[in-house]
């Protein structure tokens, strides 16, 4: 059999922290998803945090270190790929971007993306669709329709049914990365209710 290959990428800086933390989420959301269609699954997540140091000096030298160039061959060959970044200055942080920056303009080209972000406040979700969908849309990769974006709030859960959407928020995300991972959810088509409700 043969398995699909995932990459989520976690810019975050601090250890623990709470962009990894979703990104684990959105990859076991997506692994269920993936199960359920009696597909296997290899998961990877890439901590720039660990690849800082070789993302800038392969700004300068225009050459990545080894642990750099099979990060962004991880990127570039998976089958779906999940971007979470932490929001700074109201945008993606520049880790983020650097690390994206040293991709090919169309390595990306139909590739699978979720989105995701986290930040302090929801104030700043919409870092989502101004520039994180943007920046994918250059790239040409194919971002799924719901982004999640987690702010400090969001983790706590206070058994509110208005606010307390992380979870649901995350399920209807893996389930479209997983169905275009997959082709089985195209244009127009719906993800079954079970998987989002």
């Amino acid at each position: 059999m043969t398995s699909l290959k995932l990459v989520a990428v976690s810019a975050g800086l601090s250890v623990p922290s709470s962009t990894r933390l979703l990104a684990d989420r959105l990859a076991q959301s997506v692994r269920g998803g993936l199960g359920e269609q009696d597909l296997a699954v290899q998961v990877r997540v890439v901590e720039l945090r660990e690849l800082a140091v070789p993302i800038a000096n392969n700004l300068v030298t225009g050459f990545p270190a080894p642990a750099l160039a099979e990060a962004i061959e991880a990127v570039t060959e998976a089958d779906g790929l999940i971007a979470v970044t932490p929001v700074f200055a109201a945008s993606y942080s520049g880790l983020f971007k650097s690390f994206f920056d040293l991709i090919e303009p169309d390595a990306l080209t139909g590739k699978p993306v979720l989105i995701a972000a986290t930040g302090g406040t929801a104030r700043h979700s919409l870092v989502l669709e101004h520039a994180l969908r943007p920046l994918f849309a250059h790239l040409r990769a194919l971002v799924v329709p719901t982004a999640v974006y987690a702010a400090s709030e969001d983790w706590g859960g206070t058994g509110d049914a208005l606010t307390d959407t992380l979870p649901q928020r995350i399920e209807r995300a893996g389930a479209e990365l997983a169905g275009l991972m997959t082709g089985s959810v195209g244009a127009g088509a719906q993800v079954p209710a079970a998987r989002i409700a």
